[in-house]
């Protein structure tokens, strides 16, 4: 564990790498494999968040190896979804927000000066806790929508569309009628459509906010069965709060609390590790419901 020896104030917006000038004595974070560094996946480095002069983030460091599921996991409230956020820089759209610390995607700094935003969340995608198709779109057009946004050139879309679809667990319940309004779906296809919306600009990382919370048993199975299929090619970094999801998709989790202090992390390892033998009682008496 790294230990900072500073105090707390509130930096000025989105000082990239730059730790204020005050941080809290004690503060303990899981340190950053300097090796990952300059290989590929995405990793953190000194995470710290801010909502004007609130801490919600505090020395937040954690390696995404690519091609793998990790769970965010923790009680509400301890800064699990602004962390998510930070990753494909999202977080800044909050005008409060700021931030201190390093996200590295395939070794380079997502948050230098000289790093195109939007080309970051093209390689950096995000499904969000409620889904959210275009209502005015087909379903094809939602799927494709990003790629227009983005102007990006594609030579058969139809394929595209297919290929994505398949991926999100969709493509047979949906090929048919592909141009009826997205919002003609179901809750849990509403959710796929999102996900294979994502997929069309083909991202190294997918980000997923409790994507499954407001799903029935069935809808959950489907996502849960892509998450899995997606992590062939992609890594995927997921925060739920349903402990037997997160231990059945997850390849590592890491365990937030706040416990009145700014979010910090307890404990993250490989996920099979974190369920039945957790270095921190608090990671055990979490995962075995005792409270959150």
């Amino acid at each position: 564990m790294e230990t900072s020896q500073n105090k707390t104030s509130n930096p000025s917006l989105f000082t990239p790498g730059k730790m204020p000038a005050e941080m809290p004595i004690g503060t303990r974070s899981t340190s950053l494999d300097e090796r990952m560094v300059n290989m590929s996946g995405l990793q953190t480095k000194g995470i710290h968040a801010w909502f004007g002069s609130h801490h919600v983030l505090e020395d937040i460091s954690l390696d995404f190896p690519s091609n793998t599921v990790t769970g965010l996991i923790g009680p509400s409230g301890c800064g699990k979804s602004t962390f998510l956020r930070m990753l494909n820089r999202m977080h800044e759209f909050i005008p409060s927000a700021s931030m201190a610390g390093e996200v590295f995607l395939d070794g380079e700094e997502i948050y230098a000066a000289d790093v195109d935003v939007a080309a970051i969340r093209l390689q950096v995608g995000m499904v969000f806790q409620k889904p959210n198709p275009f209502p005015s779109m087909t379903i094809a057009e939602n799927v494709l929508a990003g790629i227009k946004l983005a102007n990006i050139k594609v030579k058969d879309k139809d394929s595209l569309l297919e290929e994505c679809l398949t991926r999100a667990g969709l493509w047979k319940e949906v090929k048919d009628r592909l141009k009826l309004s997205g919002a003609s779906l179901s809750g849990g296809q509403q959710q796929r459509l999102c996900i294979a919306r994502a997929l069309a600009v083909k991202p190294k990382v997918l980000l997923m906010d409790e994507p499954c919370s407001a799903l029935d048993p069935g809808s959950t199975l489907k996502i849960e069965d892509t998450i899995h299929e997606l992590s062939d090619t992609i890594t995927v970094v997921i925060v739920t709060h349903n402990m037997q999801q997160a231990a059945r998709v997850s390849d590592y989790c890491a365990f937030f609390l706040s416990d009145g202090h700014p979010g910090r992390i307890v404990e993250a390892d490989r996920t099979d590790v974190v369920f039945t033998s957790p270095k921190d009682q608090r990671t055990a008496d979490y995962v075995q419901g005792r409270f959150g």
